[in-house]
């Protein structure tokens, strides 16, 4: 027993009664013990410092005794208390995780210093009870981040009341990239960056791509210039090989612009002609996005982003219907989903398509400065 049991505390308290109580040997009378402990802490009107050490001290030295399912429910006991023994919630929050997680979730006594120290050096479990509280600082995000699996990292993404930092978010969103189930915690998540929102776009569902474009249609102008300078400063330089003939094929597209015929109708011919990378560079200068961008979205067929590229031109529906059956090819039911894709096309905002093309044209305008 620590210096603590032996502070003074006031006269006609019952805990020296309790704390000499402590020194029984049998393990089921120490467990009751540690019962009527809990309860005449929960019980006391009012509270010495010295009978907050005392508390302290032993419910402490108690508690390391007992087995899981006692400790666990003493965790869920003071889990809610805002003035539960420091010392007492630590050892919990610091236990395995069926005593450790009421704790880690809900205590409020534990500090940013404590919970750094879990997070770093316990299991995922313990990193999704963190992850789940009420708030959680920018320092403990970003050591979830670094350290959680992708359940836990989709965790702290659907709970609003987990600051992360930009190079957090940055870094939550990359691996959000690569893995579905995280694709709709991150497009989800309250405060996502807009350049980052719009970074999912080529990897998420069509549900969540509309869901990215009603978030575009509605941004703040303000906001939307924030986000786009803070999006040029990220967005990498290096996108990979331009096609061999890509400089043949830019420069009769060049030619064809300073004539006035680089027309949509010439955009279609191109297509049905096989001069892919003359359509390419040709539509990406018709959208003022860089090529790897247009190459994208024709090669994995992204008829949905096609979309927003020639409703931000005002295109004619026929048009981009023309260019989706040639993309779609020998596909079967290519008419049908051709269909399905003009419907998605009348359906678009202008205002929406070009807001989201702004996104899309970071990633030329940084190429071209570098």
């Amino acid at each position: 027993m620590s210096d603590a049991a032996f502070a003074p505390v006031e006269t006609g308290s019952r805990l020296p009664d309790l704390i000499l109580l402590a020194q029984e040997p049998s393990s089921e009378k120490r467990r009751a013990l540690l019962r009527e402990l809990t309860e005449h802490f929960f019980g006391a009107a009012q509270r010495s410092a010295a009978e907050d050490a005392l508390y302290d001290s032993v419910l402490t030295d108690l508690t390391a005794e007992m087995e899981t399912a006692v400790r666990a429910e003493l965790s869920a006991r003071f889990a809610l208390s805002p003035d539960a023994p420091r010392g007492l919630i630590r050892r919990l929050a610091n236990d395995e995780v069926a005593v450790a997680d009421a704790v880690l979730r809900a205590s409020t006594v534990l500090t940013d210093d404590d919970l750094l120290g879990v997070v770093r050096s316990k299991g995922q479990a313990h990193l999704r009870a963190v992850s789940e509280r009420a708030t959680v600082s920018e320092a403990v995000s970003e050591v979830i981040v670094e350290r959680g699996d992708d359940e836990t990292l989709g965790t702290l993404l659907r709970n609003d009341g987990a600051r992360l930092s930009r190079t957090a978010t940055e870094t939550a969103v990359e691996r959000a990239k690569a893995n579905p189930a995280l694709h709709e915690a991150a497009v989800q998540r309250k405060g996502l960056p807009a350049d980052l929102l719009n970074d999912m776009y080529f990897v998420v569902e069509a549900r969540l791509r509309q869901q990215i474009l009603e978030q575009n249609a509605s941004m703040d102008p303000a906001l939307l210039e924030s986000a786009l300078a803070a999006g040029r400063a990220r967005v990498a330089t290096e996108d990979g090989a331009l096609p061999a003939d890509y400089s043949e094929c830019l420069a009769y597209v060049e030619e064809l612009k300073a004539a006035n015929q680089l027309t949509p109708t010439m955009l279609a011919r191109f297509l049905r002609s096989g001069s892919k990378t003359s359509f390419l560079i040709a539509l990406a200068q018709l959208a003022d996005v860089d090529f790897h961008t247009a190459q994208q979205i024709v090669e994995k067929k992204e008829l949905d982003a096609l979309a927003v590229i020639c409703k931000a031109a005002d295109l004619d529906r026929s048009l981009f219907l023309t260019f989706a059956v040639v993309i779609i090819g020998g596909e079967e039911n290519a008419m049908g989903k051709a269909g399905g894709y003009a419907k998605l096309y009348a359906e678009l905002q202008r205002d929406a398509a070009l807001r989201t093309l702004r996104f899309w044209r970071m990633r030329r305008g940084t190429a071209q400065a570098a």
